[in-house]
């Protein structure tokens, strides 16, 4: 068990440090890794507190720590990527308006250079 929770420590860690380094080169914008830093310190702060984890276990009535930490894990990752989904969302429905109003804009453009001309 400690060994599992030293695993999933390591991989938090690595997924902040990751982060952290993808803001900093700008591949990540600083809104969206917000998410991602939760999720990663969740992951962490949960692997550090096995007296938290335990409580979880006995209140959620799952039979292994374990299981706890990654159902957790699991469903915070599932919200991060919902959140992302979202966005994506909107990002393509104003896409599709920009485009829209691009092509209107390039009618209205053709029609005077047609009244002009």
């Amino acid at each position: 068990m400690d060994r599992l929770l030293n695993v999933t420590t390591g991989i938090s860690l690595l997924l902040l440090l990751i982060v952290l380094i993808s803001v900093r080169r700008a591949h990540i914008r600083v809104e969206y890794s917000v998410a991602w830093l939760a999720a990663a310190a969740a992951m962490l702060a949960l692997s550090r507190m096995r007296t938290v984890l335990d409580a979880l276990r006995g209140l959620l009535g799952l039979p292994d720590t374990p299981l706890t930490l990654f159902l957790l894990a699991g469903t915070v990752f599932l919200v991060v990527f919902f959140r992302f989904s979202v966005i994506l969302s909107h990002l393509r429905d104003d896409n599709v308006a920009l485009a829209q109003r691009v092509a209107i804009l390039e009618l209205r453009l053709r029609g005077l250079e047609a009244h002009e001309g």
